[in-house]
């Protein structure tokens, strides 16, 4: 019988960094783009895809709350695999119009690509508007299908190539380290068997401090990994939404769930009164995907 193809949402339309990503580790499979986070990570969870590829991570704007919250909130999922990916920012046009780049009129992108590219939008395009899209690719097909107005685009130069824009200006990011960090999830937990991940694994929490307000509680919740020599690589705050000064805790640890000390910490974290949500441990993937146009 023949293999079924892995079904895969992602955060498109074609040609998005996240399609890239998921390009690189899945390539072969099928691929389904999704207009929002949201959508991407409802379509694993009523079964009709086996995995989404979201960003939960930029290098220079740190956090996608989107998906943090979404995962934290609404959706039951756990990280297969974690895909690290260069991203590079380039303004591109409708080539009937990119003669005239220096006189754009608006400039369309993912909000966190505008951020990304603040030094020189402010000191190059002081003024011009600037719209948040969906998605950087999503931005790149708005400006395609409008040839007769004088926008532009933020994006990857496979955006470009796909829509048949003209790359007026590349590489425009403010910061050359310019990385972000895509999450596979799954409905089950457990790692995804693919080769040329990361030999140490990763586990994510969420974790409410105990209700009672105590002084000293976030300590309290840091020593349970510190005495144990667990390393924390991450750990951030967001608003639980229920008030403000209500936050719930992400914190990725460097170590697998199955480890007795990670046991140990979880049961002294239910112990100290805390909620503790686990999105599994996974490993990481460093992806560079091969430049090619995508048909």
């Amino acid at each position: 019988m023949e293999k079924q193809p892995i079904r895969v949402a992602y955060l498109g339309p074609e040609a998005s960094f996240t399609h890239l990503a998921s390009d690189g580790m899945f390539h072969g499979e099928w691929l389904v783009p999704h207009a929002t986070i949201p959508e991407a990570i409802e379509a694993v969870s009523e079964g009709r895809a086996d995995y989404a590829v979201v960003p939960i991570e930029n290098a220079l704007e740190g956090a996608v709350s989107l998906t943090v919250d979404y995962l934290y909130h609404e959706a039951e999922l756990y990280i297969a695999a974690e895909i690290l990916s260069p991203i590079e920012q380039n303004l591109m046009m409708h080539p009937s119009q990119a003669d005239g780049w220096e006189q754009v009129e608006s400039i369309h992108s993912h909000p966190q690509a505008l951020a990304q590219c603040h030094k020189y939008l402010h000191y190059r395009f002081r003024g011009v508007p600037l719209v948040e899209m969906t998605s950087t690719s999503g931005a790149a097909r708005f400006v395609s299908e409008n040839p007769d107005r004088r926008i532009a685009a933020i994006g990857n130069r496979f955006a470009a190539e796909k829509y048949g824009l003209s790359v007026v200006q590349d590489n425009i990011h403010d910061f050359h380290f310019n990385r972000t960090r895509f999450v596979v999830l799954s409905k089950t937990e457990g790692a995804l068997g693919v080769p040329g991940g990361s030999t140490k694994p990763k586990t994510t929490l969420m974790i409410n401090l105990p209700k009672d307000n105590r002084s000293g509680a976030l300590h309290q919740v840091l020593s349970v990994f510190t005495w144990r020599r667990l390393n924390l690589s991450k750990i951030e705050s967001r608003p639980l939404k229920t008030g403000l000064g209500d936050y719930f805790f992400i914190l990725d640890v460097d170590e697998s769930m199955e480890v007795p000390m990670m046991r140990g910490a979880l049961e002294e974290l239910a112990a100290l009164g805390c909620i503790v949500k686990s999105l599994g441990t996974y490993h990481t993937y460093e992806k560079k995907p091969a430049p090619r146009v995508i048909s």
